[in-house]
């Protein structure tokens, strides 16, 4: 028996699915050639950038090949956001840039110039956890925690756009990541406690 597809819109998986398959029926996507006329071409070799994260600049060379997630963790020692299958599919990657949350290995360094990005690094304000961060120790929402810090970034990115969510808009929001030790019910606990907690005032 095929799977119940979710009923509303929440699931970032299905919406990764829903845009490719909408660019290719309404003739959106360009061809090698068009697409190249309208790019500025770099590289092959390194190209100094500048990356904003967590509200701090940073300057640094980088091959065009290079994406987001190896400039954070080879160059800026920003290593929260873990490689994993390195395919867009398990979500322990992800950060959030201009306020939407995003597999950081799936986008060029060089086109993150200009952007807000928040990675897991940002959220705390010197010992004190963000509210994520603080419910999913609550709630034992980590075993080994490689997936950890993709899921918090999610769980952040989620309740900043639906801040009062039920038990199932959980699930299906955070169903861009995956956790091999299977602590999802921890973590879906955690992003409720956390939006009860983030109700009570402004968190960045």
């Amino acid at each position: 028996m095929s799977p119940k597809k979710p009923k509303n819109g929440f699931s970032r998986r299905g919406f990764i699915g829903g845009v490719g398959i909408g660019a290719i029926g309404t003739g959106i996507l360009e061809t090698p050639a068009l697409a190249a006329d309208s790019v500025k071409s770099s590289g092959p070799g390194a190209v100094p950038i500048s990356l904003r994260i967590n509200g701090k600049p940073y300057s640094l060379t980088v091959e065009p090949r290079v994406t987001l997630l190896d400039a954070l963790r080879n160059h800026l020692e920003h290593t929260g956001a873990k490689r994993v299958c390195d395919r867009a599919t398990c979500g322990a990657c992800t950060v959030i840039v201009n306020n939407k949350v995003v597999y950081s290995c799936t986008v060029l360094a060089i086109d993150a110039q200009g952007k807000d990005i928040q990675t897991i690094e940002g959220l705390s304000s010197g010992s004190q956890l963000h509210p994520v961060s603080a419910a999913f120790v609550n709630n034992d929402a980590q075993q080994c925690g490689y997936c950890t810090p993709g899921f918090v970034m999610a769980a952040k990115g989620f309740l900043d756009k639906h801040p009062n969510p039920s038990y199932d808009d959980v699930e299906k929001g955070l169903g861009g990541n995956l956790c091999r030790c299977g602590t999802y019910v921890g973590v879906r606990k955690a992003v409720l406690e956390a939006a009860k907690e983030m109700k009570g005032g402004r968190h960045a």
